[in-house]
């Protein structure tokens, strides 16, 4: 997993060599030499240097400490990283290099991400397939240009409104209400009280997801 904070997600008393080394030991794999060896291919496959491995998290920008997280991550040869907002932390510019540095590491290594975000331009960018959730249920689903294009969920219509576009013609009503509490979620549809759509059925009756020619999957009675 990479986790959101990268001030936060990295022992600030090992050094990165300690950090790297860490899931080789817990998990058994190799002897000394070994390991040691599996650790200098892993930093210079993220770009730190040599020299970083024996420095202290607190030496490091946020990009660079990504980077030694993204390095624990892949260390152990995962066929899937967890990716929790792994670039919300960090300023633009080193946004765009750590996107970067994992479109090149799955393509390196087969990986697959489940990456979470809630920057729907990044989502376009980065992701093959899109989840659109609400109140922990996916309530959309699809091939990331597909959805994009033709959006069949209110919700995901609605949030796919919200980001500023210039040229664009037409826009939606923004969304009525607060959202719900998780600990008392609506009957029917959890989306039925904010939902431009929404009539008696969505009150009384929650909607499967149910799959669609091109690929798609929704959840909605309107869609």
């Amino acid at each position: 997993m990479v986790f959101q904070d990268p001030f936060a997600s990295l022992n600030p008393r090992q050094t990165v060599r300690q950090i790297l080394t860490a899931p080789l030991v817990v998990h058994r794999i190799g002897a000394k030499p070994e390991r040691a060896r599996r650790v200098n291919d892993m930093a210079a496959s993220v770009g730190l240097p040599l020299d970083a491995l024996d420095r202290y998290p607190h030496e490091f920008s946020g990009g660079q400490r990504q980077r030694i997280g993204i390095a624990r991550a892949l260390i152990l040869d995962p066929e899937l990283v967890i990716c929790d907002e792994p670039v919300s932390a960090l300023d633009l510019s080193i946004q765009a290099q750590t996107l970067n540095l994992l479109s090149r590491l799955k393509a390196e290594r087969g990986l697959a991400y489940l990456f979470i975000s809630h920057d729907l331009s990044i989502v376009r960018y980065f992701t093959d397939r899109v989840l659109v959730m609400y109140l922990g249920r996916v309530v959309e689903s699809g091939p990331t240009q597909t959805l994009w294009a033709r959006p069949l969920h209110p919700y995901t219509q609605a949030l796919m409104e919200a980001v500023p576009d210039p040229s664009r013609r037409r826009h939606a009503a923004p969304l009525t209400g607060d959202l719900p509490s998780p600990s008392d979620i609506p009957t029917g549809c959890r989306f039925h009280p904010r939902c431009p759509l929404a009539s008696d059925i969505c009150r009384t009756s929650d909607p499967a997801l149910a799959e669609r020619d091109n690929g798609q999957s929704v959840a909605c009675h309107h869609a």
